[in-house]
């Protein structure tokens, strides 16, 4: 709470001039409060959620906040398993801030030169291929790094992911700072929990892939062994030039791996050595239990091809026993006031208050009965949230865009609800095609990959570009990213496509896999084995605009009709 009267007095103290706006915006940014694009005393606020996992409780919080103060009222979930409010007046901040608090909740190090909030795979605990629950160790490493004295002022911000599945990569290992994969180790006959440790991954404008630490790390190193990563990522990262201050320039650029393993080997045994106390950091590890068995609710309604659609794209079978987990797809990252109200009251009733939120931009509600999946799709059908297809091909992954962000070329939400629309009318046949069903899309407003377009089968980078003399937003076009636990494949740039274009030029694209897909080819070895130059060629119809005279439109950005587009970019505030 002392942090909270500290902001209310910075607030005072910048409106009596007391105060550099230059120095406010470093102390609101350690906050989790963010800039907003056009404004000069409206704010985002990003509310950490250590690993995606929320309760009942702080979702009814959560909408609190959306209905009160944010512009639209909605909340919008994040690439990183956050929720993001827009336009909210910085005077409203500090009694925003206390909400949060109150339920358990931060935005303390969501934005800034920190350690960002911790991710973890949203099957955590209920995933029957998991080697063990990682929930603890990403709790303790959240809880361990938030405020510690080394993360206050690193060269660039810092991520770390957990993922428990054998041979899955739900959390997008690869492409983080530090990406911890639970591994189970025999020893002595018995079985010891650890983690394979990968680093130096992240997107960007300049995207690497991770490389793998140690093979085995056991859990009890867990800790040590990544503040002995950011000890080396802050005493040697690069600080004055922020475009290569990530630690994946360290590894991959000024050292190597190799170099990098053998500081950091030398680098933990100092810290183990010389650590006051003789620390503990065992993690003492957890399991989930069943929530109570929800009152039955009375439903006469007969299942429907509907829900049946419903119930085969958006569930998942626990590993316990009449349990399955429901993935509730939010169209664009965006839920309602009613729609987050909702979503509280059905996880009281039927999952013990427990909801999850994943990078795919979903809540994932754990633990509802099998017996009780048609109610809970009937209330969901009440909410507008129970399309089918949740993480399948017309679920987009977009950042906020130009609509928000200050750095933000396109509005990157504008081509994401074009995209959905289309799917929705004259594409419709794309997504029932079992080849596409696994295709994912992402959209970013800029080359910085929010949006996490570099991994996506199909992403899309906001740009602008010259046409009959006029600027006009473009799409940049990337064919063939994903990830797996040990490497991301980054999209094969194949050109780029005005935006009012780019919807078209994407159904095109997606039709020329589906008719041409060999065997169980996957996008990317499609498209190295039509190459490049053949899918420049198939989007070269999408790149021209007709005179501005004959048709204006076309000049204007997705989600900007009647718009003159301007190519306006302020100072991005991530780096600050």
């Amino acid at each position: 709470m002392e942090e909270i009267q500290r902001f209310a007095e910075q607030i005072r103290r910048l409106n009596d001039g007391e105060l550099d706006p230059d120095d406010f915006k470093k102390f609101r940014l350690e906050n989790g409060i963010y800039g907003i694009r056009g404004t000069t005393d409206e704010h985002m606020i990003r509310v950490k959620l250590k690993y995606g996992v929320l309760d009942a409780a702080q979702m009814d919080v959560l909408a609190t906040i959306a209905e009160r103060y944010a512009d639209p009222k909605v909340g919008h979930i994040t690439t990183r398993q956050n929720f993001q409010f827009h336009h909210l007046k910085r005077a409203e901040v500090p009694g925003i801030l206390q909400q949060i608090a109150e339920v358990g909740l931060t935005s303390r190090e969501a934005c800034g030169n920190t350690v960002r909030s911790v991710t973890g795979c949203p099957y955590a605990g209920v995933s029957a291929t998991e080697a063990f629950n990682v929930v603890p160790y990403a709790e303790a490493t959240a809880r361990y790094f938030l405020r510690h004295s080394v993360c206050r002022d690193l060269p660039r911000k810092f991520k770390i992911s957990f993922e428990g599945c054998r041979g899955e990569d739900h959390i997008r290992t690869p492409i983080h700072d530090v990406g911890a994969v639970a591994v189970l180790k025999t020893v002595d006959g018995k079985q010891v929990r650890g983690f394979q440790l990968h680093v130096g991954g992240g997107l960007g404008a300049t995207p690497f892939s991770a490389v793998r630490l140690e093979e085995f790390t056991p859990a009890d190193l867990l800790i040590p062994s990544i503040e002995s990563v950011i000890r080396l990522f802050d005493r040697y990262g690069e600080r004055k030039d922020k475009n290569r201050a990530r630690i994946k320039f360290l590894i991959h650029k000024t050292w190597g791996p190799d170099e990098f393993r053998t500081r950091f080997a030398a680098e933990r045994r100092a810290l183990i050595n010389t650590s006051p106390g003789n620390p503990n950091w065992t993690i003492a590890p957890s399991e989930e239990t069943a929530p109570p068995a929800p009152k039955a609710a009375a439903s006469f309604a007969l299942p429907t091809a509907a829900f049946e659609s419903w119930r085969t794209s958006s569930t998942f079978t626990q590993k316990q026993s009449g349990y399955v987990g429901v993935h509730v797809r939010c169209p664009l990252g965006d839920v309602t006031v009613p729609q987050m109200r909702g979503l509280a009251a059905l996880a009281r009733h039927y999952t013990g208050g427990r909801l999850r939120v994943t990078i795919r931009q979903n809540v994932f509600l754990p633990w509802v009965p099998e017996a009780a999946l048609l109610p809970v799709y009937q209330e969901l059908t009440k909410l507008g949230l129970a399309s089918a297809g949740a993480e399948e091909l017309g679920d987009v992954t977009r950042c906020p865009g130009a609509d928000t962000c200050q750095i933000a070329i396109t509005r990157s939400k504008g081509l994401a609800a074009a995209l959905e629309a289309q799917f929705h009318n004259g594409a419709a046949p794309l997504l029932t095609a079992q080849a596409l069903k696994p295709v994912q899309i992402k959209i970013s407003g800029c080359p910085n990959s929010c949006g996490q377009h570099h991994i996506a089968d199909l992403g899309f980078s906001g740009a602008a570009k010259s046409v009959n003399g006029r600027t006009v937003p473009h799409y940049r076009i990337y064919i063939g990213g994903g990830t797996t636990q040990e490497t991301a494949t980054f999209g094969l740039f194949i050109g780029q496509t005005p935006a009012r274009r780019t919807p078209d030029a994407a159904k095109h694209l997606l039709a020329l896999y589906r008719d041409e897909r060999q065997g169980t080819e996957s996008v990317r070895q499609w498209a190295e084995r039509v190459t490049v130059a053949r899918l420049t060629k198939a989007i070269e119809p999408f790149t021209t605009l007709p005179g501005f005279e004959q048709d204006p439109k076309q000049y204007e950005d997705l989600g900007a009709e009647g718009v003159e587009f301007k190519l306006s970019m302020g100072k991005g505030e991530c780096a600050s």
